[in-house]
């Protein structure tokens, strides 16, 4: 059961794209504001670095080294392509 349709209109995209970015901007600001020392600034860069090597782990990594059959829609579907075969292999 798929819970959302793939977004395919390429303004939507772009539009929630710009959307994310906005978002991100906003609580990196909030957070550079709020905790404006440079331990603060240094775990705020390493959570954006951390955060975007996990993105590129979970929809480039893995699709291309890891499962290459596997065709994503959004985290719950991997999440859920995960525990499938997680059980499929417990199962064996």
């Amino acid at each position: 059961m798929r819970l959302m349709r793939d977004l395919q209109n390429p303004s939507l995209i772009v539009i929630k794209a710009g959307l994310f970015l906005l978002l991100a901007l906003l609580a990196s600001g909030i957070l550079a504001v709020t905790e404006l020392t440079s331990r603060g600034v240094l775990l705020l860069v390493i959570a954006i670095w951390a955060s975007c090597r996990f993105y590129y782990f979970a929809f480039h990594a893995f699709q291309h080294y890891v499962d290459p059959s596997y065709r994503f829609s959004g985290l719950l579907s991997l999440i859920s392509h995960l525990r499938k075969h997680h059980k499929d292999r417990k199962g064996n």
